[in-house]
């Protein structure tokens, strides 16, 4: 009966999206992005040259791809001569992603009803399966455990809230028993899955520490962003909300030491940019100026620049002392681990971060705060600004954290290895 109601939700949630789609351009790239599809797909792995083994990774979204995207690139390397097929279930990652070099077939994935599911495995016949995180669809996972095809579950984080966990979620504890491993993110996750009966799992960590090791690894030199900094200390607002920009401003304006800010829009709109900047006391200027100044001393003499580009963040995390990551105030935290590579003391919105490890983890070791208030951040900001040596004892902390938790991939990749592929 669970198993009906479970297919009846999906063609249910897909016939939503539909109605939905004349009228919201998230839904109807949903739509759109699923049209002929398996043709598609049958066209493209027939006109591959090479080998057709492959290695499905799928990704709900954006930040699941970030997670997955060490592994995928460490599998290419250890596995040469399979081919990579990435989808994901929603726009925001497959709209971003979807000329990723690292994949070499990028797809939504079909609906999970029993025949999508069918159709999509016997056209793609992957020799193994990835899931990132959150994804557990049982119509893919159950034809996939029919077939033996290996399915690994990683960075996957459970609270006792879930559904797997209460008295009437059998059937979905029952998707879980169809991977052929899961590796948890933390101890408290792999002590719920075994007290659920769930045997084949291992605390594998957080596949993000991996990924942002090789930002840090491969950071990008910014001389504009070195040249506005001018030795001065540099306040980064990451993935800025306009709930963050308002607790912010008034401290902007009024903190009379020399400071810097740079400004990263969570989404980058032209009106909002400069409506945010027309509140400012201080000078600003945005990075797409900076080519029209005639010298780097135009550029120096601004207190903050507002990034109006996409792709740049995770490198500019280099040259702060601070950072503030966005999103807390609303839908949720953002990239909190892009800037603590860095070891930056960081801040955050004191609403949407508590179902965030990495959050939760570096506030216990003092390295991240939850604010409430303009006043409430002033406060601690002022303390870290003039005392360097406990900035550089919550740094030290941080990068020592940072550190702690990389290796998740290559537990990955030798479990992989051991499955005789």
């Amino acid at each position: 009966m669970a198993r009906f109601f479970y297919n009846i939700s999906i063609i249910s949630y897909q016939f939503l999206i539909w109605l939905l789609s004349p009228f919201n351009p998230k839904a109807r790239l949903w739509i759109n992005g699923r049209k002929h599809i398996f043709t598609e797909l049958a066209r493209q792995i027939s006109a591959s040259s090479g080998s057709h083994r492959i290695a499905w990774f799928h990704c709900a979204s954006l930040g699941e791809f970030e997670q997955g995207r060490p592994v995928i690139e460490a599998f290419r390397q250890e596995f040469p001569d399979f081919k990579i097929m990435l989808t994901f279930f929603s726009p925001s990652g497959y709209e971003v992603r979807k000329n990723y070099a690292g994949a070499d077939f990028i797809f939504y994935l079909p609906a999970d009803t029993a025949e999508n599911a069918g159709k999509f495995i016997e056209i793609v016949n992957p020799s193994i399966a990835f899931f990132v995180k959150y994804e557990f669809w049982y119509n893919y996972l159950n034809i996939l455990h029919q077939k033996h095809i290996p399915a690994i579950s990683f960075s996957a984080i459970f609270r006792e809230k879930q559904i797997f966990f209460k008295s009437y979620g059998t059937f979905y504890r029952s998707i879980l028993d169809f991977f052929t491993h899961i590796f948890v993110q933390n101890q408290s996750s792999f002590d719920l899955l075994r007290n659920a009966g769930i045997q084949q799992i291992s605390v594998g960590g957080d596949t993000r520490f991996d990924r942002v090791r090789q930002i840090a690894l491969s950071k990008k030199d910014i001389k504009e962003v070195n040249s506005f900094k001018n030795g001065e200390k540099l306040l980064i607002i990451g993935s800025c909300w306009k709930e963050d920009f308002d607790v912010l401003l008034p401290f902007i304006n009024n903190f009379k030491e020399k400071l810097k800010i740079i400004i990263a829009p969570h989404e980058i709109h032209d009106q909002e940019i400069e409506a945010w900047r027309r509140q400012l006391t201080g000078k600003s200027l945005r990075f797409s100026e900076i080519n029209q100044l005639m010298d780097d001393i135009t550029l120096r003499s601004n207190q903050v620049l507002f990034i109006d580009n996409i792709g740049m963040l995770s490198s500019l995390y280099q040259y702060a002392e601070f950072a503030w990551i966005g999103g807390a105030y609303g839908k949720g935290l953002h990239n909190t681990l892009e800037a603590a590579t860095f070891g930056l003391p960081i801040f955050f919105g004191n609403r949407n971060y508590l179902k965030f490890q990495e959050a939760r983890d570096l506030i216990s070791l003092k390295g991240a705060n939850p604010i409430g208030n303009t006043e409430e951040f002033t406060g601690i900001f002022e303390k870290l600004f003039f005392n360097e040596n406990l900035r550089h004892e919550q740094s030290e902390r941080i990068l020592e954290y940072v550190k702690n938790n990389v290796g998740g991939t290559e537990k990955i990749i030798a479990f992989s290895k051991k499955l005789g592929l």
